[in-house]
C-alpha cells in the first residue's frame, strides 16, 4: 500500500511537472512569435491606435444623452436629466419622418447592392476575355472613390433645371417639360437609390468575384456533362456557393441600418428644405438640430437611439440566420 501511495506520488509529481513545464513552453512560443512577427504587429499598431481613439474612447461620451450639457461644468460636471433628451427628440413631428426614411432608405440600399453586385459579378464570371474583366471590375469599382461633394456637382450637372442634361436632352425627345428636381420632393426615393447603386454596386462586387474564385470548377465541369445551361449553373452552383458572403454582407449592413450616408442626404440633394419629407434622415436632422439649436444631449441621444436599435437588429438577424441555417451565422 506505501509502494502504490509512494508511486502515486511520484506519478502526481511528474504529471504537475510536466504541466508547470508546458505552461512555461506555451508562453515562451508566445513571446517567440511576438518577437518573430513584430513587424506585422507594429505596423498593425497605427490601426488599433486609430481605432481606440475613434471608437472605443468617445463611448464614454454616451453619458451626454442622459445629460442637460453646458459649456462652463463640461460633460461630467453637467446636471443629470434623465431620459428628457429622448424624450424631446420622439415628441417632436419628424421623428416618424426621419425614422421611416433612414430605415427604408437603407433597406432599399441592402437590397439593390445586394442583387446588383450579384448581377455584375455573374456576367463578370462568364468573360473568357482576361483584360475585359478587369477593365470592367475596375470602372464599376471607381465610383467608390468619389467623393460625395464631386457625386453632388456630378447629379446637379444632370438635374439643374437650366442647364441640366436630363431637362436639356432627355426630356424633350419625350415632349415632357423641364422639371424642378431640387423642388420635387416625390422624385427623390428613385434618384437617391440610383446614385447609391451607381456609387457602390461594384464594391460589392469585387467581393463576389473574389468569392467565386475559390469555387471549384469540377462542380461546373459536371454539370456541363449532365447538361445544365449556363443560367442552371448559375442558379444550382454559383448562388449557393455564393450564399454565406451574401449572408454576412447583409447582417454587417444591418448593423448600420438605422445609420445614413451624411453625404447622399444632405450635399447630393443640396440640403433643399422643399425636399425633406422625401431627404431627411436621422443623420441629417441631428446635424440641423445641433446647428440651430446646439442642443449636444438630443444629438447624443439620437447617435444612442442608432447603435441601440442596430445591435438589436444583428442580434436578432443573426437569431434567425441560425435557425435557418446555422453554418451561415456570424455567431
Amino acid at each position: 500500500m506505501l509502494a502504490r501511495i509512494r508511486a502515486g506520488g511520484i506519478y502526481s509529481t511528474h504529471l504537475d511537472a510536466k504541466r508547470v513545464n508546458g505552461l512555461a513552453y506555451g508562453q515562451s512560443t508566445k513571446w517567440r512569435k511576438l518577437l518573430k512577427f513584430w513587424p506585422l504587429y507594429l505596423m498593425m499598431l497605427p490601426t488599433i491606435v486609430l481605432l481606440l481613439i475613434n471608437n472605443y474612447l468617445p463611448i464614454a461620451g454616451l453619458i451626454i444623452a442622459f445629460k442637460n450639457v453646458n459649456y462652463v461644468d463640461g460633460v461630467f460636471g453637467s446636471p443629470w436629466n434623465g431620459l428628457n433628451n429622448f424624450k424631446f427628440l420622439f415628441s417632436t413631428r419628424d421623428a416618424w419622418i426621419i425614422s421611416r426614411n433612414t430605415l427604408l432608405y437603407n433597406a432599399v440600399f441592402i437590397a439593390s447592392n445586394i442583387i446588383v453586385a450579384l448581377i455584375f459579378a455573374l456576367m463578370l464570371n462568364e468573360l473568357r476575355s482576361r483584360w475585359l474583366p478587369k477593365f470592367y471590375q475596375a470602372s464599376m469599382f471607381f465610383p467608390f472613390f468619389l467623393s460625395m461633394v464631386v457625386v453632388s456637382y456630378l447629379v446637379f450637372a444632370f438635374l439643374s433645371k437650366g442647364n441640366g442634361f436630363v431637362n436639356n436632352n432627355l426630356l424633350p425627345l419625350f415632349g415632357m417639360e423641364p422639371i424642378s428636381w431640387y423642388q420635387e420632393p416625390k422624385y427623390w426615393p428613385f434618384i437617391l437609390p440610383l446614385i447609391n447603386i451607381w456609387k457602390n454596386a461594384g464594391y460589392y462586387t469585387v467581393f463576389f468575384v473574389a468569392s467565386m474564385v475559390t469555387i471549384s470548377h469540377e462542380y461546373y465541369e459536371a454539370a456541363v456533362i449532365d447538361g445544365a445551361s449556363k443560367w442552371q449553373q448559375a442558379i444550382r452552383i454559383t448562388l449557393p456557393q455564393l450564399m454565406p458572403l451574401v449572408t454576412v454582407l447583409t447582417l454587417l449592413q444591418i448593423g448600420r441600418i438605422f445609420y445614413a450616408d451624411f453625404g447622399l442626404f444632405y450635399q447630393v440633394p443640396l440640403n433643399s428644405g422643399a425636399i425633406y419629407s422625401t431627404t431627411n434622415v436621422i443623420d441629417t436632422y441631428v446635424y440641423r438640430a445641433l446647428l440651430t439649436l446646439g442642443d449636444f444631449g438630443m444629438s447624443s441621444a439620437a447617435a444612442f437611439y442608432q447603435s441601440v436599435v442596430g445591435f438589436v437588429l444583428v442580434f436578432l438577424s443573426n437569431y434567425i440566420v441560425r435557425k435557418l441555417d446555422r453554418e451561415n451565422a456570424l455567431f
